[in-house]
């Protein structure tokens, strides 16, 4: 395939943009790279690594979940619906645009538009400029979550943006899955410049020489992105020296990183929940909630976590971790085949039956072992699962049309915040507001609905963590998806790369701040 370099880049560079010869050049691993440099075509993670690259936010989090700011130097609430951001001044877009809150507001439209995104600003009625370097967010009733949101308005370059191709396409259209002027060209506010992109081999990127945040001490001037599959491939690499960082490290492979002359593993608690959703339109045995209590009976989820995880993540009973709102201790594990063979049997299922099964292979740690374990202990039950899985890239497009009768889905809370857990996976389906987006198990049901929409306009904490435990012992009393374990974060480094204070829990790095020894 042959490397596009951006115009973008070939231009700046051409202008004398270029960045300093003495810092640092780097090599970075992932398990899969971004699908698309358009940051509003896929609300993912990788989507937002490559944003906290290229792009900046209003607002991000630290590491203990607090706020920093970044394009927003500041901010305050003016009553109860409207919030007000005040911008930096002289900041610059790669394409040397200024950016103003013409740009922020352009943006806020955009993701409002966005099918990913627009569940998120659906409580918003606008952004509004104020003046160059003011804007105020308005949402529709009092909301308790405005700077949760505000993490991912990622203001773009309007003027960039704006316009047609040379093929007279909408140089602003938002396409999933296909080919835009978004999804291969970009002009941001961050760090780093996307020089050059072979989708599925590597991204090239190089410092932003105008970037707006001097107090930085990152020295990284090159970074290089390659996607390396295999977990062992990926470890292989960092310890040969051939990549300067990898991510993620699999759970059987942290001994042998631990122990490499050189390497550091650094590791967090992590918040993404891993589950299978069950869909209630494909297989009529799903509709059956006993059905789908079996199937969670079935899963011994804390095997999964010891034998397949090593350990290395947290053994789910509901959708928010310990510390989310709407956690509620009472909602554990349920694993017991005995319990689960007379649930078949009551629904009329005790010879089984056949279903599908759908997963990724490089998107969540040990995916495909996790979906393969599952498969095999509902053959324990009589259920015949038909278990496919499939690279990320062609993953998304089926889980997007909800292919198989079972479809595993990770989720990291967007909001660090019980209640985007339902509004994403568990809320019934509605392609106007967002709501239910990534329900593929087709659950609906209309108190979740209520008590969800209810908690988005609650600002007294514990009238909210109480509403969100309802939310969650319902969804736990339903069988609403079959929960399996909140996974743990690893990164693998170089000792040269001092790592530990840009990663976080969210598992953004913050690259621009990178510092690597000489």
């Amino acid at each position: 395939m042959k490397t596009i370099k951006t115009k973008l880049a070939v231009a700046l560079m051409a202008a004398g943009l270029s960045f300093s010869a003495a810092a640092a050049d780097i090599k970075v691993a992932y398990d899969a790279d971004p699908v698309s440099l358009d940051p509003h075509e896929q609300l993912s993670g990788g989507t937002l690594q490559m944003s906290h690259m290229v792009f900046d936010p209003l607002v991000r989090y630290t590491q203990d979940f607090d706020f920093e700011p970044r394009l927003a130097e500041s901010w305050k609430r003016v009553d109860d619906k409207t919030f007000q951001f005040t911008l930096r001044k002289g900041v610059k877009f790669h394409s040397g645009n200024e950016m103003t809150a013409d740009d922020v507001v352009w943006t806020f439209n955009r993701l409002k538009s966005s099918p990913d995104f627009k569940a998120i600003f659906e409580p918003y009625t606008e952004l509004k400029k104020v003046d160059d370097y003011t804007v105020e967010l308005i949402s529709k009733g009092s909301y308790p979550l405005v700077l949760q949101t505000a993490t991912y308005i990622f203001p773009m370059d309007s003027k960039f943006y704006t316009g047609q191709t040379e093929g007279g396409k909408d140089k602003a259209e938002v396409v999933k899955h296909g080919s835009s002027f978004a999804s291969t060209n970009v002009s941001g506010t961050g760090p780093f410049i996307v020089s050059a992109r072979e989708q599925g081999v590597k991204v090239d990127f190089v410092r932003f020489a105008d970037y707006w945040d001097k107090e930085s001490k990152g020295n990284v001037d090159k970074l290089t992105l390659v996607p390396i599959k295999e977990d062992a491939t990926r470890v292989a690499a960092l310890l040969s020296g051939g990549v300067d960082m990898i991510a993620p490290v699999a759970p059987n492979d942290h001994k042998r990183v631990e122990g490499a002359k050189d390497v550091d593993l650094v590791t967090l608690s992590g918040t993404r929940l891993i589950t299978f959703q069950m869909n209630q339109n494909s297989n009529e045995a799903l509709k059956d909630v006993r059905v789908r209590q079996a199937i969670v009976h079935a899963i011994n989820n804390d095997g999964i976590v010891q034998r397949i995880m090593r350990g290395f993540a947290t053994t789910a009973g509901q959708q928010g971790p310990e510390g989310y709102a709407g956690y509620d201790e009472k909602l554990v594990p349920r694993f017991d085949v005995k319990k689960a063979k007379e649930l078949m049997k009551e629904a009329g299922y005790e010879d089984g039956f056949r279903l599908t099964m759908m997963a990724p292979n490089n998107r969540y740690v040990n995916d495909a072992k996790v979906a393969q374990a599952a498969a095999a202990m509902l053959s324990k039950i009589g259920i015949k699962v038909d278990l496919k899985t499939l690279p990320k890239a062609q993953y998304w497009p089926e889980f997007d049309v909800c292919a198989a009768d079972m479809m595993m889905i990770g989720w990291h809370s967007d909001t660090e915040d019980s209640a985007n857990f339902s509004e994403f996976l568990t809320m019934t389906r509605n392609e106007e507001t967002g709501k239910g987006q990534y329900n593929c198990g087709y659950y609906s049901n209309a108190e979740v609905d209520k008590l969800v929409e209810e908690s988005n306009v609650e600002t007294d904490p514990a009238k909210r963590a109480q509403m969100l435990q309802q939310v969650e012992a319902t969804l736990y009393n339903d069988a609403a998806f079959v929960p399996l374990h909140w996974q743990n974060l690893a990164w693998g480094a170089s000792s040269k790369l001092n790592i530990k204070p840009i990663v976080n829990a969210m598992n953004f790095p913050y690259f621009g701040d990178l510092v690597v020894d000489e």
